[in-house]
């Protein structure tokens, strides 16, 4: 007999599949962000560093949209809800 349950463990941390997601491959917006932020230690002023920054900073605010509402688990979205408030705690200081 299957145990068809879902506990709380199970709601945070597995996907529809039932594998256990804490991390996944990068996709498009996060490897766009890591690229874009580390051009920006190589082009560390003028328009390109400007241009970099705003590239980093848009993939990444994609990325943590696209957890928070697409996300796999609680977990991925809860993390992409705390990227999404980092990034705004963040650029207001």
């Amino acid at each position: 007999m299957e145990n068809t349950e879902n506990t709380l463990f199970d709601k945070i941390f597995r996907d529809s599949d039932g594998k256990i997601v804490i991390a996944q491959m990068p996709n498009p917006p996060l490897i766009l962000w890591i690229v874009a932020s580390l051009l920006t230690l190589v082009f560390t002023s003028g328009k390109i560093n400007v241009v970099l920054d705003v590239l980093a900073n848009g993939s990444l605010f994609t990325w943590a949209w696209l957890e928070l509402f697409q996300g796999v688990n609680y977990f991925r979205r809860a993390l992409g809800l705390a990227v999404f408030i980092g990034i705004f705690i963040f650029k207001i200081q």
